[in-house]
């Protein structure tokens, strides 16, 4: 359920992202999800990788500015409403979502969300409660 991510903080100029996934791929690093937010001066980079800490590591060496966040990942059926559904579990539990993204990793049919929550715990709690699991070698 609970996965690191790796967030990269990037100035917003052309070819930062290429310098990214070209040293993840010469370390041999699968990407699983990819996320990026950004300003006019700065992006910030959201990864799941298959090697976290060789990843943080060859980023650090080649000067990127990186850190590691614990996140929630579900698998959820890939139809109209199971994020709406996801969702209301939150609201109900009150429980405040940072952020989210999503990739299609996960098996046929399925999608995996990645979740930033405000309380990383309660979230955990709440998505084992209720059959919500992490896919396998995600």
């Amino acid at each position: 359920m609970g996965i690191n991510q790796i967030s990269v903080f990037l100035e917003n100029t052309t070819g930062r992202i290429c310098e990214v996934t070209r040293t993840l791929a010469e370390a041999d690093v699968n990407l699983r999800a990819i996320s990026i937010a950004d300003t006019a001066d700065f992006g910030i980079l959201r990864l799941i990788v298959d090697k976290t800490d060789v990843a943080t590591s060859v980023l650090v060496a080649a000067g990127f500015t990186c850190r590691q966040t614990e996140v929630a990942a579900v698998e959820i059926e890939d139809v109209p409403g199971s994020l709406a559904s996801l969702m209301e579990l939150f609201q109900k539990s009150g429980i405040n979502i940072e952020y989210l993204y999503a990739s299609l990793e996960g098996k046929e049919g399925k999608a995996v969300v990645i979740f930033k929550l405000e309380d990383h715990e309660k979230g955990k709690t709440l998505l084992e409660k209720n059959g919500l699991t992490m896919p396998k070698n995600f």
